[in-house]
């Protein structure tokens, strides 16, 4: 990418969008599109192919997506589904008709099987079943990283697709109804710190293992992947290394300096048992995570509190 390319961010108001554009414009890039909803409804094929056709980039990130925890995509399956869906087959084939250089296509560790054999290799992708709770938005990720091949093969194209593991950091959802892990908890203890309260209620046992990686270096990594990377084969993106949701909600306790205790409601489910991914594809090629992960929590809740 040359500093004036006209580069495309979908979903550039979420989470890992915003930091792609944070990391963009680090870099000295001014030539970026960043529509809102109201200039393209990325569900809509129509809509999506009049914003290609009308704008014509270069480069394009693909971060726009329906996002959520354990509770939204038990609650929102279809939705889930759907939006993803459409966006996915929208974007990929406008950029198609459009003349695209490149596309990267953000997937999730969630499109590996609940049981894949620890650390997670790329190559376990449609190997065992999926996570009942998330099926419907790991299906949808699967179909896009199958589009991108697909087109590869076909027509020759150069779209790149990168599996990210658990993401958190500045611009999360810390709504408790359809939030991830980390911040739902961010905000349960600092609510419970503010009244005073005695204790905390988290779902399940806190047995399960999950890998974080903070949003800023995930955009670094994609950053260094649009300029390196140009294989159809999925790519991991995560740390390495994991910790327990009990251990998480430890650490991210004392960092909200929340005195009370936690109370395991064992009665709601964990969801996959282990997720960690291997990222020794990602390492050999020249990119490793570096930001410790209390530092980036830390970052996270000094945000969190600009925003309260």
């Amino acid at each position: 990418m040359e500093k004036d390319s006209k580069i495309f961010v979908a979903g550039s108001r979420g989470l890992v969008g915003s930091a792609i554009l944070r990391k963009l414009i680090a870099e000295g890039f001014q030539n970026i599109l960043t529509p809102s909803i109201d200039e393209v409804d990325l569900t809509n094929q129509s809509s999506a192919r009049k914003y290609f056709e009308d704008n014509k980039p270069e480069y394009v990130f693909l971060a726009a997506a329906k996002v959520g925890g354990i509770l939204a995509n038990n609650t929102y399956p279809a939705e889930f589904i759907y939006d993803n869906v459409m966006i996915e087959s929208n974007m990929i084939h406008s950029a198609y008709l459009t003349g695209v250089k490149k596309l990267l296509f953000l997937g999730s560790s969630c499109i590996y099987p609940k049981f894949a054999e620890q650390p997670i290799k790329e190559s376990s992708l449609l190997t065992g079943e999926l996570e009942p709770t998330n099926e419907p938005y790991a299906l949808a990720k699967i179909l896009g990283i199958k589009m991108c091949q697909s087109y590869h093969r076909q027509y020759g194209v150069n779209y790149i697709s990168a599996m990210p593991t658990n993401l958190y950091g500045i611009n999360d959802n810390f709504d408790l109804n359809n939030s991830h892990v980390l911040p739902a908890l961010i905000r349960k203890f600092h609510e419970a710190k503010l009244n005073n309260a005695q204790s905390v209620e988290l779902w399940g046992t806190g047995a399960p293992y999950r890998e974080f990686l903070f949003v800023d270096e995930l955009a670094d990594a994609c950053y260094f992947l649009m300029q390196n990377y140009n294989e159809p084969e999925i790519i991991n993106i995560g740390t390495g290394e994991d910790i327990t949701i009990k251990e998480l909600a430890d650490l991210i306790r004392s960092i909200v300096k929340f005195d009370g205790e936690i109370i395991w409601d064992t009665t709601k489910p964990d969801g996959t048992p282990r997720k960690l991914l291997d990222v020794s594809k990602l390492n050999s090629l020249g990119w490793k995570s570096c930001l410790s992960f209390k530092e980036g929590i830390e970052k996270t809740y000094k945000w969190y509190l600009s925003t309260v």
